[in-house]
Order: structure tokens, then C-alpha cells, then sequence
């Protein structure tokens, strides 16, 4: 069998396993890089984050993504019915980047790893991990070829970034049940032949359906949109009476009144993804020889487009971990890698959770508007969620409960108040 030594094996080729290459290439580590499909491929999660566009600059990457010309996302809206909600991302508490990028992942993905590639990193693609051995830190992965020759890969670290493919918490029996409640969502793309013309066409938007049914809105600069419905898996599952997700996207996209006009009546491009029960969480992120990134490790929900940022954060973080410790440095995984992720992880489980009880909405849709409160909400949905300076961030678990709390009975106060 056909061996290899490398330092450091990445499985998969998304953002996250992009990121981590490209920094630890570029710090002089001996990289191999190893993805199942071929691409470009579909995937979901085309609404990113301000944080993603840190880790593409450090990773030496949003150069050749800028180059795309992909559409630029300014902030987002919410839709409930006759009520709008608009973040503006230069319009935040926390300092970091003003925008980012809306895109249709199979191209963003694929420039992404043909940047790789020009560098000089060995990516594989169409090549299956089927098996891995650990001998203390050190790896010994068998990888399979569309061919089906196996080849076998020794590394002194593995970084997992294999997305929904999961590969070590597979292998490693590493899979844990989510906290967070079983939804699921359908997705595709269409030509948006009804676009407005000027900002209203390009505006990523969140619909809500109700409290805890969405439809979102991606327009790409292609001219094609994404379009897809989130809810509760039964509420979901209804939508068809045959598991039909062709009828059930159309049936949801009926429910916006928003939106009716201008979906209404467009043909999809591709037929309708259906990712069920999406949320994942794994019984430890890292162990001797590997860390897990990405949504091989803990995935929440799309609601604030979240699972992009975490992937690169992790990927990038992971490299530079492992290249200190390869340096002699000591590092303390626990503290340093799953500790700090699960903090920014933490955030974004409240908020996500606050979302579908209707907490979060009330404070969005409250009138008249706190500038400063929004400003630091924002820098959330911005992804800098490990800015404790603010108070969103660091009384994350209580605040917003609260802060609900408070409006809701104020709105109570004055329809029993006698006129």
C-alpha cells in the first residue's frame, strides 16, 4: 500500500479545512488535504458573517474570494409582517468588519480550493477516509480513491474539518444528541426573474412565518436567489403530504405575504434540499492527534448564518495551536481550543434558543428602537461573540429573557391602564 508522512492531515476542503491548510502551509507545515466529493459541489450555509472575513485575510484567502465579485452583505433583515428589523454591520458595538459576503457555496468553496491548490498544497479530491489508527499523537489514516486504491497517510495531527461528512466522530464514536430542539429546513435556488432593482434586490432577508417558522432570502450576484424554509421538523415534515420538498418549499414561500409575489411562481434551479434535524454536538472537540472543526464538531441553526464563522474560527484556531505545539510551546486543548470555542458557541446557542421562544423577536421588533442595544445585538449577529466588553455577549444567558420580560410587560401596563 502507498504511504505518505505528512505533519498535518485535513480532511475536507470547505472553508474550515481551507483556512487551517492555508495558514499552517504558509507557516511552513507540511500540509495534505483530503475531500470526498469533487467540486464544485451544493452545499447549504451561503449567508456569512463580518468574523469569517478575519480568518480568510489572516489565512492569506480573501484575495482570491474578493476577486469573485460575490454579492456584498452589508447587515440583515427581519420580516414579521408589517414590522422590519435592519442591522447595518457598520452600525456595531465591537470593532471588526463592516460586511461580508453572500454567495452560493459551490462557487465560494471552489475558489477557495483551487486558491489552495495554486499555492502548492496537495488536495485530493474524490478520496474517502475509511479508517484511522492513533499511536499516541501520532496518525495512520487509510484512504480510499475513486479508483478504490487505498492509500495510507501518516500524519502527526488531523484536523477533521469534514462538515456534515463527520468523519472522526464517526470513526471515533465522538456523536452526542444537540441541546438545542430538532428543526429542520428545505432549501434552492432559483433565477430571480422578479429581482426589484437597487438595494431591495439584494438584501438578505429573514421572513417570519411565525414565531418559530422562517423563510430566508439570499440573493447572489449571479442573479440567481436561495430560498428556504426553517421550523420545528414536524411543522416542516407537513408542508407535504408526501415528503414532496418540491410542494413543500412552494407551500412555504405561499405562507409570506412578502414574498408570494415574487417567488410565487419561479421554478427552481435544482430540486429542493432537505436537511433534517440539522444540529449536531460531539462528546469532545480534540483529542491526542486531532481536533475537531467546523460542523464536524457542533452545528446550531441558520437563523444568524452562524456555522461559516465557527468553521473558520475553529480551522484557524486548531492551526495555530497546533503549530505552537509543534514549536515545543505547551498547550492546554482544553482551555484554549474547546474552552474558548465553547464560549462564542454558548452565545449563539442563547440567542438561538431565544429566536424560538419569541424572546429575541421582541427586542428586534420593539418600538421606539434602543440604538444602543441594537448596536450590541448587532455585533453579535456580527459573530464577535467573544467581546465580553459587551454585556449581549457577557450576560448572554439572562439578558435577553429579561430584557423581554420587561418590554412585555410595559405593553401590558399600558393596555390595562385606564385611557
Amino acid at each position: 500500500m502507498l504511504k505518505e508522512f505528512v505533519d498535518v492531515l485535513v480532511i475536507g476542503a470547505g472553508p474550515s479545512g481551507c483556512v487551517s491548510a492555508s495558514y499552517l502551509f504558509n507557516n511552513n507545515v507540511k500540509v495534505k488535504m483530503v475531500e470526498k466529493t469533487t467540486f464544485p459541489r451544493l452545499v447549504v450555509g451561503e449567508s456569512l458573517i463580518p468574523r469569517v472575513m478575519d480568518h480568510f485575510s489572516e489565512a492569506g484567502l480573501f484575495e482570491s474570494l474578493d476577486s469573485m465579485n460575490f454579492e456584498k452583505k452589508l447587515g440583515a433583515r427581519f420580516i414579521r409582517g408589517n414590522e422590519i428589523c435592519v442591522f447595518d454591520f457598520s452600525n456595531k458595538y465591537s470593532e471588526g468588519w463592516d460586511w461580508t459576503w453572500q454567495v452560493p457555496r459551490a462557487d465560494f468553496d471552489n475558489t477557495m480550493a483551487q486558491e489552495v491548490i495554486r499555492k502548492g498544497i496537495d488536495l485530493e479530491f474524490e478520496s474517502e477516509v475509511v479508517e484511522v489508527n492513533f499511536e499516541g499523537k501520532n496518525s495512520r489514516t487509510i484512504v480510499k480513491d475513486k479508483e478504490g486504491n487505498l492509500k495510507e497517510i501518516h500524519a502527526k495531527f488531523i484536523i477533521d474539518s469534514s462538515g456534515y461528512g463527520r468523519v472522526l466522530p464517526r470513526l471515533l464514536d465522538l456523536d452526542t444528541p444537540s441541546k438545542l430542539d430538532p428543526h429542520s429546513s428545505i432549501f434552492a435556488h432559483v433565477k430571480d426573474v422578479n429581482r426589484p432593482e437597487g438595494e431591495e434586490g439584494t438584501l438578505i432577508s429573514f421572513d417570519i412565518l411565525e414565531t418559530q417558522v422562517w423563510l430566508w432570502v439570499i440573493p447572489f450576484s449571479n442573479g440567481n436567489t436561495s430560498v428556504g424554509v426553517v421550523g420545528p421538523t414536524d411543522f416542516v415534515n407537513a408542508l407535504s403530504t408526501n415528503k414532496d420538498n418540491r410542494e413543500a418549499l412552494n407551500n412555504a414561500i405561499k405562507l409570506s405575504d412578502y414574498y408570494i409575489k415574487r417567488f410565487g411562481n419561479v421554478d427552481f434551479l435544482f430540486e429542493p434540499v432537505k436537511l433534517e434535524n440539522y444540529s449536531r454536538s460531539v462528546k469532545k472537540m480534540y483529542g491526542d492527534g486531532f481536533a475537531l472543526t467546523g460542523n464536524s464538531s457542533e452545528f446550531l441553526d441558520p437563523v444568524f448564518s452562524s456555522g461559516v464563522a465557527f468553521a473558520t474560527e475553529s480551522g484557524m484556531l486548531a492551526a495555530k495551536l497546533y503549530l505552537k505545539e509543534s514549536k515545543g510551546e505547551i498547550v492546554n486543548w482544553e482551555q484554549e481550543f474547546t474552552g474558548y470555542m465553547k464560549k462564542g458557541i454558548g452565545v449563539f446557542t442563547t440567542y438561538v434558543k431565544e429566536w424560538y421562544t419569541g424572546n429575541l423577536q421582541t427586542l428586534f421588533f420593539h418600538q421606539p428602537e434602543n440604538p444602543d442595544v441594537k448596536r450590541k445585538i448587532c455585533a453579535v449577529l456580527a459573530g464577535y461573540v467573544w467581546d465580553e466588553t459587551n454585556p449581549f455577549v457577557k450576560k448572554h444567558e439572562n439578558l435577553i429573557a429579561n430584557m423581554a420580560y420587561l418590554i412585555e410587560s410595559e405593553k401590558k401596563e399600558i393596555i390595562n391602564s385606564p385611557s
